[in-house]
């Protein structure tokens, strides 16, 4: 029963903390790099219950609730249970996995979390892809609309497990009636990441094809922590493209970056890149230089229209980005050991690498003949 006098229901307000209404949000992946951060963000904000994380290893984040398990584990229905909102980030993409394992975990684990998620009730899941999806396309429009057609192809790293996840985030609501999935999908993901396209920056030359129209877009993992964000309280929902506005022309990037480009025909790098790989002496496929060859800017419409605006430039994260690989030597994707650029060099790292293929081949060719 509330008490009559005024003052003594006024105390009892003032040392009672105030309900929080807002979602219950779980966030898998948790224990590192975006997953990690955007927990951090979540269990900090006061528009939030409560954040379950999950992950195989228990992470840093103390006002989390941590549940250890895979993914891939069906055990994860049970440890939904009570949420509102699940943000799946469990993925490898790591340029080093073997793509066979790679593909196996990202797959079965949205699709684990997908069905997960809708046998607990859960009412939202969001996805977060990559803005490649839209493919890197000679005619593309600058800047490409959410809705643009996804164009990509699996022939660049990950790429076909972002389109396979794309393909289970539409299935997803006419399977779960009552589950909405939202996709979000970054640009070049910049801070403590490493990818193919970061790794474009820690080369001793920019490599250009001869003829190609590149345009740099970015994204700064704390401005795609805070898309999420937007996407988890509902303030925008949808496929949702996330990136830094506007973009930066080839010229502008090595004027900024003080790297000199190497440029070379389109079927000599295209060539040079599928043998490197195909040897094992690489782990980018030759797929992954159409992204540095032809425009893939996203617009970030809706996000911009719920108010959302990046905390970053591209000059800004471009500037982060070097900073980062300061140090790092990598030719054609392959990271080189300090010994190895000392003692090869910017122009005698890219020869050596390209002169092994080709001596290969002509081993091959060798061998056929006996």
């Amino acid at each position: 029963m509330s008490s009559p006098d005024p003052q003594v229901r006024a105390a009892r307000n003032e040392s009672t903390p105030p309900t929080v209404r807002g979602p219950v949000v779980a966030v898998t992946g948790a224990a590192s790099g975006i997953g990690a951060l955007l927990t951090e963000r979540l269990a900090a904000s006061e528009a939030i219950k409560q954040v379950i994380a999950i992950d195989e290893r228990r992470g840093e984040c103390a006002g989390a609730q941590w549940q250890i398990l895979d993914v891939r584990d069906p055990a994860i229905a049970e440890k939904l249970r009570g949420a509102d909102v699940v943000v799946h980030l469990a993925l490898d993409l790591d340029l080093e996995t073997d793509p066979a394992a790679r593909t196996a975990y990202n797959v079965r684990g949205t699709q684990t979390v997908l069905t997960a998620a809708a046998a607990a009730g859960v009412h939202r899941v969001v996805l977060c892809t990559s803005s490649m999806v839209y493919g890197a396309l000679p005619d593309n429009e600058l800047p490409l609309s959410e809705d643009a057609e996804l164009r990509a192809t699996a022939e660049a790293t990950g790429v076909g497990d972002l389109l396979e996840i794309e393909r289970l985030a539409r299935r997803a609501p006419r399977a779960h009636p009552g589950l909405n999935v939202t996709v979000v999908r970054p640009a070049v993901l910049i801070g403590g990441t490493d990818t193919a396209l970061t790794r474009y920056f820690e080369s001793p030359r920019l490599l250009v094809v001869a003829g190609s129209r590149p345009a740099w877009q970015f994204c700064h993992v704390e401005d795609l922590c805070s898309a999420l964000e937007y996407a988890v309280l509902e303030k925008v929902e949808g496929e949702l493209a996330v990136g830094c506005d506007g973009w930066l022309e080839q010229e502008e990037v090595e004027e900024l970056s003080g790297i000199r480009r190497m440029e070379l025909p389109s079927a000599v790098a295209l060539g040079a890149a599928a043998r490197l790989h195909r040897i094992g002496l690489t782990p980018s496929p030759a797929g992954d230089l159409a992204y540095t060859m032809y425009p893939w800017v996203v617009s970030g419409s809706r996000l911009h229209d719920a108010g959302w605006r990046p905390q970053w430039t591209n000059e800004e994260v471009l500037a982060e980005l070097l900073e980062e690989v300061t140090g790092r030597h990598t030719v054609a994707g392959r990271r080189l050991g300090r010994k190895d650029a000392t003692a090869a060099g910017a122009a005698g790292a890219t020869v050596a690498l390209l002169g092994a293929a080709a001596v290969v081949r002509r081993a091959r060719k060798a061998r056929r003949r006996i």
